[in-house]
């Protein structure tokens, strides 16, 4: 393991004794966020921020101005900033694998080239001499010098990964939508369920059909099979359509048109048949779920351009400059992820909800499952030893106003109480009116409806005042009281979408630093992956099979009996 210092326990701190105290004495009290309001007028300002162009409302959370000053006591006795800065400058933060933690470097401007050198590389340049070749490579097929095997321009992009290697592309992919201008449509293929690559290849002519495949290592079980299957797919079609003879040499030269590689593996991706001059790396210091940035982003670069993709780094690039720079009182990236702490650990929230009122952002709640859950789900330490404290929160949550129709009811009502991001922008890609009405305004309207109904709620003398019969009155009541951060932007561009990315991303190096554990391995993934291996031969072999528990040998005897 890295030599690291060891984490220091939250939980023996000052400021989480004074944390403990004052959450009991609110409590005791009545947290009351429309009394809050009322006698603090400039309680909106004091936690209003600006980062980048995104504004960010934290007024209506559960915190007065003795919560805020306490949580930055805490970060301060944790040493957030120190360990900040050290994950900045590449040390091994990461200890279970012995690995700077760099994905920051990813989009710092050539500019710094020299200016960050870990374990003996100068990063920054590693990172744009990556680059500049994907530019290259994108600006080929996109100009249409980069044909197939039978002279045509690409038309279409598969993109075959898992886990980090797919969820960030493809969220990007459909949160910038009205960027990509190429008129090269992109589908992704992750599932290893035949049902996902059935789909996602229906209607494409392979003749005008690029693959992308990304695995760092060139041995991801889904991604080498998928990709294999898709390369079978890609012959057999080429074949049968008279586009090549189905002679080793023309199957070769049909991989080598329609196929490239985001890995480090050249040996693996040669003998796969894609030449390793259009196979683009990525270092260890980028774990999966960071790295929608590096190559892992390749097909973002050829459906948006060189120059939204820089515009899309930039915009990471401006969030990390204002976490490293922002006094921790007036930080909201900080601040965002103190007060995830502040309800997982003090209120008991077990779950966080993320609502983005716009559409194009429909796949992002699921991109944050994987950059939340699978760094902060941990129960031991950076140095082995057992937490001391809850750490993580399930994430989850669908744009409204859909979600509204479906689990509001709950963030409402419920006997839970959820902490909620609510994400919007002034601007829409797509402006319509219907009947003179601005019908973005209405979506907004419900955007900022329902940060109000969960802050303030409705009383009962106020249903009462509605005519509402008696017996009903109960049912109609609102607590209120239901924290939520309201993040506004100007419109969903590549650098907001980047801002956005990194915002979440030091959220969840906040929780980590203060619960005392590295956010950057995931073997909690592991086990299941060891044990399909050993599970997968047992559906045809009794030796296998009876190497099982009672469970999955009863399971197995199901599927025997009903597979067709």
């Amino acid at each position: 393991m890295a030599t690291v210092a060891a984490p220091i326990d939250a939980t023996s701190t000052a400021a989480w004794k004074a944390l403990e105290a004052h959450q009991e004495k609110l409590e005791a009290e009545g947290i009351d966020l429309k009394a809050w309001f009322a006698a603090d007028a400039e309680r909106v300002n004091k936690l209003s921020f600006d980062a980048g162009d995104l504004h960010f409302d934290l007024s209506k959370n559960l915190v007065t101005d003795e919560t805020v000053k306490l949580l930055c006591d805490l970060a301060r006795e944790v040493k957030l900033e120190e360990r900040r800065d050290a994950m900045f400058s590449g040390e091994h933060i990461n200890t279970t694998e012995d690995r700077a933690v760099l994905h920051t470097a990813l989009r710092r401007p050539a500019s710094e080239k020299g200016q960050l050198i870990v374990d003996g590389q100068d990063v920054v340049a590693d990172v744009h001499e990556v680059l500049d070749r994907m530019y290259a490579f994108a600006e080929r097929v996109r100009s249409g010098e980069w044909k197939g095997v039978t002279g045509k321009k690409i038309e279409h992009l598969v993109s075959i990964g898992i886990g980090g290697s797919d969820l960030g592309p493809v969220m990007a992919y459909e949160a910038l939508r009205p960027y990509a201008d190429a008129g090269i449509d992109c589908r992704y293929i992750s599932n290893i369920d035949p049902n996902d690559q059935a789909e996602k290849l229906k209607g494409l002519d392979p003749e005008t059909t690029l693959v992308i495949i990304v695995s760092k290592t060139f041995t991801t079980l889904e991604t080498l099979t998928n990709a294999r299957e898709v390369k079978t797919w890609m012959l057999e079609q080429l074949k049968a359509q008279g586009a090549i003879d189905g002679s080793d040499e023309q199957n070769a030269e049909a991989v080598a048109k329609h196929f490239v590689a985001v890995s480090t593996a050249l040996d693996k991706v040669e003998a796969f048949g894609i030449d390793p001059a259009n196979a683009f790396g990525f270092w260890n210091w980028v774990g999966g779920r960071y790295s929608v940035d590096s190559a892992v982003g390749l097909s973002l670069i050829v459906v948006l351009g060189p120059e939204r993709f820089q515009q899309f780094l930039e915009g990471f690039h401006a969030i990390d400059e204002y976490f490293c720079n922002t006094p921790l009182e007036n930080n909201a990236v900080a601040l965002m992820g103190l007060l995830n702490v502040w309800y997982v650990n003090f209120f008991g929230s077990k779950s966080h909800a993320v609502l983005p009122y716009c559409q194009y952002l429909h796949r992002f709640p699921a991109y944050l499952q994987q950059l939340t859950m699978e760094s902060n789900g941990k129960h031991v330490r950076w140095d082995g030893s057992a937490v001391t404290s809850d750490t993580g929160e399930i994430f989850w949550g669908e744009p409204g106003t859909n979600g509204q129709h479906a689990f509001y009811q709950l963030l409402h009502q419920g006997t839970v109480v959820v902490p909620a991001d609510f994400i919007a922008f002034a601007n829409t890609a797509n402006p319509a009116t219907d009947g003179g009405q601005d019908v973005h305004e209405l979506f907004l309207g419900n955007f900022l409806a329902q940060t109000k109904a969960l802050a303030f709620g409705k009383t009962a003398d106020e249903v009462r005042a509605e005519g509402t019969p008696e017996q009903i009155v109960p049912a109609r009541c609102f607590e209120g009281n239901r924290p939520t951060t309201s993040i506004f932007g100007d419109t969903l561009t590549p650098f907001a979408l980047g801002e956005l990315i990194a915002l979440y991303e030091h959220i969840v190096f906040v929780e980590g630093t203060v619960w005392g554990i590295d956010s950057y391995d995931q073997w909690g993934v592991e086990l299941g992956k060891q044990l399909a291996k050993q599970i997968t031969p047992a559906f045809h072999d009794d030796a296998a099979k009876d190497e099982q528990d009672a469970s999955t040998q009863a399971l197995i005897e199901f599927y025997r009996a009903h597979r067709k």
